[in-house]
């Protein structure tokens, strides 16, 4: 039989399953221990007791029984009644029938049934009325007998004392057990928020503690930190350095080319100025990372700032859905960036584009959309890997760029622990890119 349907409800926490784990034994061992003592315990000695006081009460029946009038059985009643420790009323003045017993009376639970097995001329218990007393109507010849026992004579006292302590320890030794619990999974969070917030770009202070497991954690997760720090900065330093070691023998042809009569000449110049905007696309993409720290900025004050922007670059770009959003902490050039990059595919392959930001409760996308013709859905992760061009499904008549637009705003993405997702545009026939950050 499978168990899956049990993961609706288990908690998703790492506290409350831990939590769990601890209550679940105590829970399971109390309740055990309740119901086997009752059982064994209170209703076995309840038994005997009653059974005892069973053979005294059938006694005085066949005593009571005996007699030969009302007359001559009340004071032998009484007599009875007072050598076993009862209080007898003949006739009874309240009789009662079958059993009266409190919902919480665990013990006396049995006192009725075993009376009954004992006694024939039972005719009713009540242990309401009194919760000192047992009373007792019983059947004679000479009209219904009442007699009144001390209930510590009939039953064991009731466990309610016991279940008390019982419960009480319990739940002082869950609340140890949970601040326990607690600080020691307070060091796995805090390497969680470290982890979380290196994936969004932000190194935060961190010192592994904890159990020994936990410190070897934190210790190889500052590790792994160290070394992904040591290859972004080593990468920057070496495409920029390549990108400005080159910058050199370029500038030296575009002025040979200047100074060139060569009919040919302007076509070349043509191609050395792609070439520099082509390794300022690599050194974009190089020190995209590094090019500021993570700080509160609004999200829509970007969106205007980038619509301004390509109005004074005579961009076709229109104002979609920008919805207010309070400061959330974002690299805010990096974004830009992303952003602007997003926009000039869009503005290079179609006629119209609009840009939009929606805020929800987790995140913020900025959408950037236009009606150009696409990409189509098996080519949407391979459009946004570094240097890749699909130039069979674009329209290249305003240009070709490098491949890295698309790649610069995923690796922004996942700066941010974000994700940039390609999809279609409803309103413009379009793609549609959707820059989503976590907020």
């Amino acid at each position: 039989m499978s168990l899956s349907w049990l993961k609706t409800y288990m908690p998703r926490s790492l506290y409350w399953r831990g939590a769990l784990i601890l209550l679940l034994p105590v829970v399971v061992l109390l309740v055990v221990v309740s119901v086997v003592f009752i059982q064994r315990l209170f209703e076995d000695v309840t038994v005997q007791m009653t059974h005892n006081v069973g053979l005294e009460v059938r006694h005085m029946l066949e005593q009571v029984d005996t007699a030969p009038s009302l007359e001559t059985a009340l004071p032998l009643s009484q007599d009875l009644a007072d050598a076993f420790d009862m209080n007898a009323a003949l006739p009874d003045p309240a009789p009662v029938s079958g059993e009266t017993r409190a919902f919480y009376d665990i013990s006396g639970r049995m006192i009725w049934p075993t009376l009954r097995d004992e006694i024939a001329a039972l005719q009713g218990v009540d242990l309401v009325q009194d919760d000192g007393k047992a009373e007792l109507t019983l059947t004679t010849r000479h009209g219904p007998l009442r007699l009144e026992i001390d209930r510590d004579r009939i039953s064991a006292k009731n466990p309610h004392q016991l279940l008390v302590i019982m419960g009480l320890t319990a739940l002082l030794i869950s609340l140890v057990s949970f601040l326990f619990l607690r600080n020691q999974l307070r060091p796995i969070a805090r390497l969680a928020e470290a982890a979380t917030a290196f994936g969004r770009g932000r190194a935060v202070v961190y010192r592994p503690s904890g159990s020994t497991e936990v410190r070897n954690a934190g210790k190889a997760f500052l590790d792994m930190r160290n070394r992904i720090e040591r290859q972004i900065e080593q990468r920057t330093t070496m495409l920029s350095g390549v990108s400005h070691d080159l910058r050199t023998p370029l500038a030296r042809l575009n002025l040979g080319l200047e100074m060139s009569d060569d009919p040919e000449a302007p076509a070349m110049r043509q191609d050395v100025a792609e070439m520099r905007r082509m390794l300022d696309a690599f050194l974009d993409f190089a020190r995209d990372g590094a090019l500021d720290d993570p700080e509160p900025v609004r999200a829509d004050e970007i969106c205007q700032q980038l619509l301004e922007k390509a109005v004074r670059s005579g961009m076709a770009v229109e104002a979609g859905r920008i919805d207010p959003c309070p400061p959330v902490d974002l690299r805010p050039l990096a974004v830009s960036r992303a952003v602007e990059n997003l926009l000039v595919n869009a503005t290079r392959y179609g006629t119209r584009a609009r840009l939009s930001l929606i805020r929800s409760s987790g995140s913020l996308s900025f959408v950037v959309e236009d009606d150009g013709p696409g990409i189509p859905k098996a080519d949407r992760v391979t459009a946004m890997r570094a240097f890749t061009r699909l130039d069979s499904s674009r329209n290249q008549n305003q240009g070709a760029g490098v491949g890295l637009g698309l790649a610069i705003a995923l690796d922004v993405a996942r700066q941010h622990g974000g994700a940039l997702v390609l999809d279609e545009s409803q309103d413009l026939g379009g793609l549609q890119a959707r820059l989503v950050l976590p907020i």
